[in-house]
């Protein structure tokens, strides 16, 4: 089968369901992605699975298959892209106290999570006064793209959410009357927790958008769309528009961030060294080793070979 942008498929997937031995499904799902030539990033924990992978369609389709095989995974949501190569340089299987990272252990995101709310149905909720829309994806996520009228916590980590809902978020919910509350993330992992969050603070009337984002972007049309620029994803595309195709944004390889077109016409901006946010946090040594870093990566491109040194940063 042919595809418009590659033969190699993507797939994103998390669910929240409890796992009995992590470490043993740990290392069934890495022989299975070794077998396949799978590479990407798998978080295994108590509370469930989640993670983003890719490579060959026999290869994924035979892992997710495994994985519906596992109590509560039998319905597994998975979001599909293409790409021409697979977006990442290694496979990363590892099991972990949480598989997106809160610091909140007492919370049951399989039993106590808020509504779903379907992609179609998005647009009517955010879009009436009596609904507060948060964003929970981390302060540069949100630079890139973000729907309209959302609130921004500016967070740098989702660790930080607690912290900033109990004293920013709270007084945000009283002071507009807002009714209810909907909120969002790129795939729908950190949201969905959130709202579970929301519920043990007293929170009643949580939504949160199902599937996030990218299943926004794949499935309403860019004309219907209330959604604003682009959605930074964690692998080498870095971003993506409506349909996921690709973005316009890069990554900086010194401090990792998304940089925009308009970006790297600044001075500061020296590709694969650092960026208008960086170039004064790294010294010479620094620099001078992203550079020999970048001139090997050309060389390696040039050659049509891939440098793995790519995806490293101080």
């Amino acid at each position: 089968m042919t595809h418009a942008v590659g033969d190699i498929r993507v797939a994103a997937l998390y669910r929240f369901a409890a796992i009995a031995d992590p470490k043993a499904v740990r290392d069934r799902l890495q022989a299975a992605c070794e077998a396949g030539g799978v590479r990407g990033t798998l978080l295994v924990a108590g509370e469930g699975l989640n993670g983003t992978i890719a490579g060959p369609e026999p290869a994924i389709e035979a892992l997710l298959a495994f994985i519906r095989t596992l109590p509560g995974f039998g319905d597994l949501d998975v979001k599909y892209a293409w790409t021409a190569e697979v977006p990442f340089l290694r496979l990363k299987v590892r099991v972990k106290a949480e598989i997106v990272t809160m610091g909140q252990p007492d919370l049951d995101p399989a039993r106590e999570a808020g509504v779903y709310v379907s992609p179609a149905d998005w647009n009517a909720l955010i879009a009436d006064p009596q609904t507060l829309v948060i964003d929970t994806r981390n302060d540069y996520e949100g630079e890139v793209g973000a729907f309209e009228g959302a609130v921004q916590p500016n967070t740098r980590s989702f660790r930080d959410f607690p912290d900033w809902f109990r004293t920013e978020g709270r007084a945000l919910l009283d002071r507009t009357g807002a009714k209810r509350v909907a909120m969002y993330c790129t795939g729908g992992i950190r949201c969905e927790k959130a709202t579970a969050f929301l519920k043990a603070e007293g929170v009643e009337d949580v939504h949160h958008l199902e599937g996030g984002v990218l299943r926004y972007l794949e499935t309403v049309d860019a004309r219907d769309s209330l959604w604003r620029g682009e959605c930074f994803v964690f692998d080498e595309r870095v971003a993506v528009g409506h349909g996921l195709t690709p973005g316009s944004h890069v990554l900086c390889r010194g401090c990792r961030m998304p940089v925009s077109e308009a970006g790297r016409t600044s001075p500061h901006f020296i590709e694969g060294v650092c960026c208008a946010r960086c170039r004064d946090t790294r010294d010479d040594g620094q620099r001078q080793r992203y550079a020999e870093r970048q001139r090997q990566m050309e060389i390696a491109r040039s050659r049509g070979a891939t440098h793995l040194g790519r995806g490293d940063g101080d």
